[in-house]
């Protein structure tokens, strides 16, 4: 079992920034550098949507073609944690964003969702 939980969801003003934290745990067996770790976001009435991705051990990321240069994925395997820098946030950006944490290594395993933390952009 891995547990997720997000961090630092807020509202903010369009072109403002935030800073969110995804902090992975589990159990003995659990070691955060096997797992591929995404940011998603769904807002009202739409779809979820990929944001970023990460594989630390890889240093390996994919972006959404929404992004454009404006947020940026990291991660730390010391702190099993993954970081989502957003920057000149739109309105469009708000939503609820999720981390989920999937194995790839050494097998494939299955998906691990965070209960999400709420971006809010407007003036």
């Amino acid at each position: 079992q891995v547990q997720l939980v997000e961090f630092g969801g807020d509202s903010v003003q369009p072109g403002g920034s935030l800073r969110l934290s995804c902090v992975a745990s589990g159990d003995i067996t659990f070691i955060f550098s096997r797992y591929d770790i995404s940011w998603y976001r769904q807002a009202p009435g739409k779809e979820r949507e990929l944001v970023a991705s990460i594989r630390t051990a890889e240093s390996k990321t994919n972006y959404g073609d929404f992004v454009k240069g404006r947020f940026t994925i990291s991660g730390d395997n010391n702190k099993n944690t993954v970081w989502l820098q957003m920057n000149n946030l739109k309105p469009e950006d708000a939503a609820v964003y999720c981390c989920k944490a999937k194995q790839y290594f050494p097998n494939s395993g299955r998906d691990y969702w965070g209960q999400g933390t709420q971006v809010t952009v407007s003036s």
